[in-house]
């Protein structure tokens, strides 16, 4: 048996003590066998010998030694009841339980690079800490609340939600009109808990956002798969079988398309028509770039059918996980009856300290100083990638904080997002937000979280590894291409 102290930090006698169980319990010491002496065993550790006497006792009154006056101390014969290996050895998972799938499409390895592009590692930029320690003073001057405060969120915060969405948005809501969740995801989940049953049909847009599918899934929906084009979610294939709609136009998952007008007129008409329900994630309305604002879904209905999913999670700090809901008032009441029922709500001082940000007129300010910073890498992007434009033409960069790089058809996405990574440059291929056939090829390149002389490198390596490949192609003969 070895036993040596490897743990720094930890206590000694608590390290020798798990040593000599895990030996035991592992077969490497078998009933019976002697143990050395406490003088001999505390000699070759370099401790003292009261420890390793302590360690003895402790594994006596435990059941797994037993002392022989006289003789020594030896591997107890039977193992007390219940013990179990606590360190070093994992079991199998059940042979029946299915693998975790990456929410995002993304498959992140253990690999180095100098430039992941990858929506998975998606970061955004931070508030400046002027700003962070305003608005968390403001809540340190307030007294806490006496109770968990209402389901449906904090009054403050609430009435501040309504009035930056009116003003950013153009929707017609009040306070009781908005219900405050833990993150984006979650006011999804929590909207598809409170209207579908097992078995209800859901259209979401293709490609589209894999977690967002997987949430409307884990709520026993049946999705049914309806195309993007330039102008957003293909409505006329729509037909009449969807209950509820989920779709994101204002920056499409992951596409990037922003949804026309006209699309949006038919989508409100589609669910009036039917009687149907459309959800709209607003995600990533706050970074628009280029052309003018569109209006949101929620903001053009009349009929009472959107229900507006938004977060701040992605635009402030994704650590913050509050997310929101305006729904029509039929729908917010068992919103707020699931969230009282669930006790799942965001801490009072986040709320608060929202509030004061939202109010206070530095989230305004937070979303003009990104949108600078972000347009640079943007412009960094589009002009390493020029280059390349003959096999590769970047889409989506309207709005948000990625784009899609569409391949000419010839291209592999697949292999040479392996080629890439070879050179230290991570994307993701479009293929994995399919839940079909792709009709379409390329990478999509989220480029928020990198600095503008990186989103240069790694896009200039991307540019020389397409040109590579049409340049290998170009020299195939024609009959051996595929």
């Amino acid at each position: 048996m070895e036993l040596s102290f490897t743990v720094r930090g930890r206590p000694r006698a608590q390290e020798l003590a798990q040593q000599i169980r895990l030996a035991i319990l592992e077969g490497r010491l078998r009933a019976g066998t002697r143990l050395p002496s406490t003088r001999a065993l505390a000699e070759s550790l370099g401790c003292s010998r009261t420890l390793v006497t302590a360690v003895y006792e402790e594994l006596v009154a435990e059941g797994y030694l037993e002392a022989r006056r006289g003789s020594g101390t030896y591997v107890a014969a039977e193992l007390p009841v219940g013990s179990v290996v606590t360190e070093g050895v994992e079991s199998p998972p059940p042979q029946w339980l299915e693998p975790l799938r990456n929410p995002d499409g993304d498959s992140p390895g253990s690999d180095e690079c100098r430039v992941d592009f990858t929506l998975a590692r998606q970061v955004v930029e931070p508030v400046s800490r002027r700003s962070w320690a305003r608005m968390w003073r403001a809540v340190g001057r307030q007294s806490p609340p006496r109770d968990a405060g209402p389901p449906e969120g904090d009054p403050g915060l609430r009435e501040a939600i309504a009035e930056y969405l009116g003003r950013a948005r153009a929707l017609r809501c009040g306070p009781d009109d908005v219900v405050v969740t833990t993150g984006g995801v979650r006011a999804l989940d929590l909207v598809a808990q409170a209207v579908l049953r097992p078995g209800d049909p859901v259209a979401v847009e293709e490609p589209g956002y894999p977690a967002a599918r997987r949430t409307l899934e884990d709520r026993g929906a049946v999705l049914l798969p309806v195309r993007v084009d330039d102008d957003g979610l293909r409505v006329v294939e729509l037909g009449s079988a969807p209950l509820v709609v989920y779709v994101t136009p204002s920056h499409q998952y992951p596409l990037g398309v922003r949804m026309s007008v006209s699309r949006r007129v038919a989508l409100l008409e589609w669910a009036a028509r039917h009687d149907r329900l459309v959800v709209e994630d607003d995600y990533d309305s706050e970074l628009r770039f280029d052309g003018p604002p569109l209006p949101a879904l929620a903001g053009m209905d009349r009929a009472g059918r959107v229900v507006y999913v938004g977060t701040f999670s992605k635009i402030l700090a994704p650590g913050l996980r509050l997310g929101y809901v305006v729904a029509p008032r039929w729908l917010r009441e068992r919103l707020v009856r699931l969230r009282e029922r669930s006790g799942d709500r965001v801490p009072w001082p986040v709320q608060r300290a929202l509030a004061a940000f939202l109010a206070g007129g530095d989230f305004d300010r937070h979303v003009r100083r990104v949108r600078r910073q972000y347009a640079e890498r943007r412009s960094a992007l589009r002009e390493a990638l020029q280059p390349a434009s003959g096999v590769a033409r970047l889409r989506g960069m309207e709005a948000g904080l990625h784009a899609f790089l569409e391949f000419a058809p010839e291209l592999d996405e697949l292999h040479l997002a392996e080629v890439a990574r070879r050179r230290g440059v991570r994307v993701s291929p479009l293929a994995p937000f399919y839940l079909g056939t792709p009709d379409r090829r390329g990478w999509l390149l989220a480029y928020g979280g990198l600095s503008t002389q990186q989103v240069w490198w790694g896009a200039r390596v991307l540019t020389e590894v397409l040109l590579e490949s049409a340049q290998l192609r170009a020299k195939e003969p024609v009959g051996s291409r595929p």
